[in-house]
């Protein structure tokens, strides 16, 4: 893919570039020709070439860098999908694991790109209009690296909405394969990549599905915003003597009852309750013994933070004041702009409105197909805390 356009920073502003951040701001660029989507030569002040950059016209982050240097296009995706795969293939068996994020967007060196592989089949998401102009080249390179059974495009994140981009849901390569029977940790789950949610599974929760599994010998479990029951399975696996599933979508029940039959676990010891969680809480008589509380995300935006932190507290400090002494909580937040400090502090003010004792026995563990680049920390965005709540 060849560009003529241009966009040169004001003296001063290459220093980010040149440490390998990916985003150029608006008011870090002196001029730029091109239009929206467009690759860009990105230069500095006296006009030397720090490499390439697509064009996010209208925002605060106005081109995310996708080459650095002199290498093109083509070479820097390539080696980008190299890096991704080398990752993958020192942490995932697939015997035990077939199937992790491939490609974690600015993680993995390209910007606007999610990845996910669901056994052998390839699901993306395309966020950037500059990865929308490359997408066949993108699949190609895909093809050529992974040599996947199928690759279904599913773009459909509100980030894509931001860009003023529309949904797209569309077979892109091989079989048309609309779900799939993963293997998570050697438990079994039921992936809908077309209807589901995100891409169809919650895969950046992988570590601390495990962890639940390891805490759940003989404990009543109660798995909030349950989705298609990753938690409730691990909970059912590690030996829970009972697990609730709470989730307003009627559709996951029969999902969680599948996933159940493909991990031959009993399904007396499991129940589905279709209910808004909030609506839930009040009525709930907590004789759990272990909680887990992983909303969607409260804030898409950064001026919805007070609306989220007002959400976050009102929630955990309810649970808070109700479980038993001794119980265990596991409370989450993938809300990019409620950072780590941010959720910790929002707990620390719950735990004092709950007026119980409260002490942090664990933090998220970063799972590690979701990789963050160094050089370009802002892309973390879930965070976990495990309390041990009493009197």
């Amino acid at each position: 893919m060849q560009t003529k356009a241009r966009l040169s920073l004001k003296k001063g502003k290459e220093r980010p570039i040149l440490q390998g951040h990916f985003w150029i701001y608006s008011g870090a660029i002196a001029k730029q020709s091109g239009e929206d989507g467009d690759l860009v030569e990105v230069l500095d002040a006296s006009g030397q070439k720090l490499g390439l950059a697509f064009l996010n016209l209208g925002h605060s982050i106005a081109a995310h860098m996708i080459a650095f240097g002199e290498i093109s296009l083509e070479e820097s995706l390539r080696a980008s999908l190299k890096r991704a795969k080398l990752l993958r293939e020192k942490w995932f068996d697939p015997k035990v694991t077939n199937s992790y994020r491939l490609v974690n967007a600015e993680g993995d060196g390209i910007p606007g790109l999610i990845v996910d592989c669901y056994a052998n089949v390839l699901v993306l998401q395309i966020s950037h209009p500059g990865i929308e102009k490359i997408r066949d080249l993108i699949v190609s390179l895909l093809v050529e690296s992974f040599s996947p059974a199928a690759i279904f495009e599913k773009s459909t994140s509100f980030l894509r909405k931001k860009e003023g981009l529309k949904e797209v849901r569309q077979h892109l390569y091989g079989a048309q394969i609309s779900e799939s029977e993963i293997l998570e940790n050697n438990l079994r789950f039921s992936v809908d990549f077309v209807e589901g949610q995100k891409t169809g599974f919650f895969l950046d929760q992988r570590e601390m599905r495990l962890q639940v599994k390891q805490l759940s010998e003989n404990k009543r479990v109660l798995n909030c915003f349950s989705y298609t029951g990753g938690f409730s399975i691990a909970a059912l696996a590690g030996g829970a003597s009972h697990v609730d599933s709470v989730e307003v979508s009627k559709k996951c029940g029969p999902i969680i009852d599948r996933n159940i039959t493909l991990n031959a676990l009993d399904p007396s010891q499991h129940r589905f309750i279709e209910s808004d969680v909030f609506d839930f809480l009040p009525k709930c008589d907590w004789n759990y013994d272990l909680v887990i509380l992983d909303p969607p995300a409260f804030v898409k935006k950064r001026s919805d933070v007070d609306v989220a932190f007002r959400a976050y507290k009102d929630m955990n400090q309810f649970a808070m004041s109700k479980v038993r002494s001794g119980t265990l909580l596991l409370t989450c937040s993938c809300s990019y702009h409620v950072g780590e400090e941010l959720f910790q502090n929002i707990l620390f003010r719950a735990a004092l409105g709950a007026k119980r004792s409260v002490q942090i026995v664990g933090r998220h563990r970063l799972a590690q197909d979701h990789p963050i680049s160094i050089f370009h920390p802002e892309t973390s965005y879930l965070k976990s805390f495990l309390l041990f709540v009493s009197d």
